[in-house]
C-alpha cells in the first residue's frame, strides 16, 4: 500500500477503474451517467479484456423483451431456482437473488446502451452457437434442472457467429465514447493509495506504471475489474491447484494483479479454489451420442450444459473420458459445429473399440446395450437426458477422446482441458470490497472476476459476462455517489 506522498500526482478523476473488459465498462459507463469524470487504466495494448474473446453470452431471463418476442415464457422464480441449482452447491444466494430481481432491467440497460439481441432462438446445447441468434439454451431443459425450475432459454449474446464478445465489448465501448469516458491503455496499475498510508484512510487513487514511468492516479473512489488469475501459475499453485496444467480461456492478461493490490491493502477474498472447466469438444457430437469414463461407463446425461459435464469428467470421474458416437451422429453435424474434431478410433465392433479405447470391453458394451435399450424405449432412465437426443448406436463406431480432440487454438490457449478462475474478493451487494471483517473498504469497489460473484461449484455460460455487468454497473452508480456527492 502506497501513501500519496510516494510519487508525484499526475491525474486526479472522481472515478477510477482499472480493467477495460465488460464489468469495468459497464462500470464506467454507469458512473459517467451519474455525472463523475471518469479515468479508465487498461493494462494491454487493446480493450475489451477476456470479455472481448469470449462467447458473447449473457444470461438474463425472467421474462426480458427478447424471451417475449421469441414466445419463451420465463418468470424471476424460475430464474433464481435454475441459477441456484445450476451453480450450486455454494452458489452465492444473495447476489443470484439480486441478479435475477434486476435481470429485466439489465437486459433492457444493454440494449439501450448499443446492444442487440435478435429474435431467433438456437435449439440444442452447444458452447456458443455458429449464427448470429440472440438467444440460446444453457441446459435449462436439462435433468434434474427441468424439475426444479421451469425451463426458458436465458443465453442473450449479440449478432455474431461463434466468438460474439468482439461485438458485445465493440458495442459496449462504443456507448463509453459517447458517455465521455477518458480510456488510456498500456497503463498498469501497481498498488492502491491512501492518504499517507494510513489503513484507516479511503483509498484514494493508484500507483501505475507506462512503460517504466510511474504514475500517479487519484480519484475519489476506485473500481477494480481487472479480470481473475489463471495466467498468475504462482497464484494458481497457491489457491486453485486443480487448474495447473490445464489450458487457459483468457487473453493473457488474467494476472490477479488487482486482487493482489486489494489484498495488500486488507481486502477478503472468496472461493479462490474455485475455476470453470472446459473440455473443448463439439456438443453436438456429446449430446446425441454419451460419455464414458475410464471404466466404460455413462456418469451424467449429455443434455446438459457442455461446462457441467466438462466440471464432472474431469475432477469427479476416472481418467480418460470419451465421446461414443456412430456414423449417423457424425453425418448429421454440420462442419461448422465440429470445431475441426476428428475421431481418435473407429470400429465395427464396440469391443474394439474399447480396446482401443483402452477401455474395459465389458463395460463399454454393456454401456452400450443399455444405451440402445433406453433409446429403442425412448426414456433414458440412468440419467434422463431428452428423449429427441436419444437413438440407438449402429456400427461403425467412433470416439473421440475429450481431452484434445479439438484443432488447437480454436478455444482457449490448448486443445485440452481449459478453465479460468472464479474467485476472488469478496464483496457486497452494492460491488463494496470488503476487509476481513466483513466491512466495506472506503474508497474501493470490484466486480467482474476479480471478484466471488454468483457461482459455487457449477458454471453456466453468461453468469461471467452477466453478473460482471451488473454488478459493475452497481459499482459505477455507487463510486460515483461516494466521489461525487460525498
Amino acid at each position: 500500500m502506497a501513501s500519496s506522498s510516494d510519487t508525484t500526482t499526475t491525474e486526479s478523476t472522481d472515478v477510477l477503474v482499472l480493467g477495460s473488459g465488460i464489468a469495468g465498462i459497464c462500470a464506467a459507463i454507469e458512473a459517467a451517467e451519474a455525472g463523475a469524470k471518469v479515468i479508465v487504466l487498461e493494462g494491454a495494448s487493446g480493450l475489451g479484456g477476456a470479455s472481448a474473446q469470449s462467447g458473447g453470452e449473457i444470461y438474463l431471463g425472467g421474462g426480458t423483451g427478447t424471451q417475449r418476442a421469441v414466445g419463451m415464457e420465463d418468470s424471476v422464480e424460475a430464474m433464481k431456482a435454475f441459477l441456484a441449482a445450476a451453480l450450486g452447491p455454494n452458489a452465492d444466494e444473495e447476489k443470484i437473488e439480486a441478479y435475477c430481481d434486476g435481470a429485466i432491467e439489465h437486459h433492457d440497460w444493454l440494449l439501450g446502451h448499443g446492444l442487440e439481441f435478435r429474435h431467433e432462438v438456437w435449439d440444442e446445447p452447444t458452447w456458443m452457437p455458429s449464427t448470429e441468434v440472440g438467444l440460446m439454451w444453457m441446459g435449462e431443459r436439462a435433468k434434474p434442472f427441468s424439475d426444479v425450475a421451469r425451463p426458458a432459454a436465458r443465453g442473450h449474446r449479440p449478432p455474431q457467429g461463434m466468438f460474439a464478445g468482439e461485438t458485445l465489448m465493440a458495442r459496449l465501448l462504443a456507448a463509453a465514447e459517447k458517455a465521455g469516458i477518458d480510456i488510456r491503455t498500456e497503463i498498469k496499475a501497481r498498488s492502491l493509495v491512501r492518504e499517507s498510508g494510513d489503513p484507516a484512510t479511503p483509498v484514494c487513487g493508484v500507483i501505475a506504471t507506462n512503460f517504466g514511468k510511474e504514475l500517479e492516479f487519484r480519484a475519489g473512489a476506485v473500481i477494480i475489474a481487472t479480470g481473475g488469475f489463471v495466467d498468475n501459475e504462482r497464484m494458481l499453485e497457491q489457491w486453485a491447484p486443480q487448474q495447473v496444467g490445464k489450458g487457459k480461456v483468457t487473453d493473457g492478461h488474467s494476472d490477479g494483479s488487482g486482487i493482489e493490490m486489494a489484498m495488500r491493502a486488507g481486502a477478503a477474498v472468496r472461493r479462490m479454489h474455485q475455476t470453470e472447466t472446459a473440455l473443448p469438444v463439439a456438443a453436438p457430437l456429446v449430446t446425441n451420442g454419451f460419455l464414458v469414463d475410464g471404466g466404460g461407463r455413462r456418469f451424467i446425461n449429455e443434455d446438459r450444459y457442455p461446462g457441467l459435464y466438462s466440471h464432472a469428467a474431469v475432477h469427479h470421474r476416472p481418467a480418460p473420458t470419451w465421446i461414443i458416437v456412430d456414423e449417423d451422429i457424425v453425418d448429421a453435424v454440420p462442419e461448422t459445429e465440429l470445431w475441426g474434431m476428428r475421431p481418435a478410433h473407429v470400429a465395427e465392433t464396440i469391443e474394439e473399440l474399447a480396446r482401443d479405447c483402452g477401455l474395459p470391453e465389458r463395460g463399454l458394451a454393456d454401456t452400450l446395450a443399455e444405451y440402445n435399450a433406453d433409446a429403442e424405449a425412448g426414456e433414458d432412465k440412468a440419467f434422463g437426458k431428452e428423449a429427441r437426443f436419444l437413438k440407438p448406436l449402429k456400427s461403425p463406431y467412433g470416439a473421440y477422446p475429450t481431452g484434445n480432440g479439438m484443432r488447437k487454438g480454436l478455444m482457449g490457449s490448448e486443445s485440452m482441458p481449459q478453465g479460468f478462475t472464479l474467485g476472488g474478493l469478496h464483496t457486497d451487494l452494492e460491488s463494496r470490497v470488503l476487509d476481513l471483517a466483513g466491512e466495506p473498504i472506503a474508497g474501493l469497489y470490484a466486480a467482474g472476476r476479480a471478484t466471488h460473484g454468483l457461482h459455487g461449484e457449477g458454471y453456466i455460460s453468461g453468469t461471467s459476462l452477466g453478473d460482471g455487468s451488473f454488478f459493475g454497473r452497481r459499482a459505477g452508480r455507487n463510486a460515483a455517489k461516494e466521489s461525487i456527492h460525498e
